[in-house]
């Protein structure tokens, strides 16, 4: 009886699973199990790469925004993985774990999320640079490889993102002029919100891998989209709010418009 209540006990303070976690006195390394093969070679940031199949490996892909009041918004997509902050320091997990960023291949933050917003204190404090990576890592730190190659994506900060100081304001572009991709299900660039001025004309250049309908909310304007031909969608903004566009047939979100 005294056996089968302190099972019972044991069942219950764990939640009724198995914990990843390392126990004291071990090191992260000492408690993966055997997914993959640990390399002897490391990412370049002091963490050692965990060798995987391609097939049905982990996937990123990183695109970077200016935001409209300072530094950059981050968004990763990523496929045959997903973030588990809770679960940091355990055991590796295929297809689970989070993410590192590095500006020219200094660390700046560790991610458990799709979306980051990098400041320009961050980017200064880095030394600066335009190469923005993305690297995928088990909940064990070690990174994600594969053909020995670590799992990450690179994109590049062409433009500054801090904004004009208020004494000398930038004259807004008389025009707006938003281009976006649809393939396979994906927007390029990741949906996001671009700042208008009441008054200014807006033109929307979409291109679509199917037949589809464009629709902006609010202004109640519409054009078909053929596949594979660009369409431009041009009016004015002439009423002030947060206006989403998006396709009828895909129903996906494309960009919102705020115009103040």
């Amino acid at each position: 009886m005294l056996t089968a209540v302190a099972l019972a006990l044991g069942v219950g303070a764990c939640g009724g699973r198995a914990t990843t976690h390392h126990k004291p006195g071990t090191s992260h390394e000492q408690a993966t199990g055997s997914v993959g093969r640990l390399l002897t070679s490391g990412d370049g940031s002091g963490h050692r790469l965990r060798q995987i199949d391609a097939e049905g490996a982990p996937e990123v892909s990183v695109t970077v925004r200016p935001d409209s009041e300072d530094g950059w918004n981050v968004h990763l997509s990523v496929r045959n993985f997903r973030f588990t902050p809770d679960s940091v320091g355990g055991g590796a997990l295929l297809g689970r774990g989070h993410a590192g960023l590095f500006l020219d291949g200094h660390p700046l933050a560790r991610v458990y999320g799709a979306w980051f917003h990098l400041p320009e204190s961050l980017i200064r404090s880095a030394g600066g640079g335009t190469g923005l990576t993305a690297r995928l890592y088990a909940d064990d730190h070690t990174a994600w490889a594969v053909g020995s190659t670590p799992v990450q994506a690179t994109a590049t900060l062409t433009t500054t993102a801090t904004s004009a100081p208020a004494s000398t304001p930038a004259e807004p572009d008389p025009d707006t002029t938003l281009e976006i991709s649809v393939h396979d299900g994906k927007v390029s660039p990741a949906p996001g919100r671009a700042e208008i001025k009441k008054g200014r004309t807006v033109r929307l250049r979409i291109r679509s891998d199917r037949d589809d309908t464009l629709h902006v909310h609010g202004y109640d304007k519409e054009a078909w989209l053929p596949a594979g031909k660009t369409v431009t969608l041009t009016f004015t903004a002439d009423r002030t709010g947060l206006f989403e566009v998006e396709t009828h047939e895909s129903d996906l979100l494309l960009t919102q418009l705020v115009v103040r």
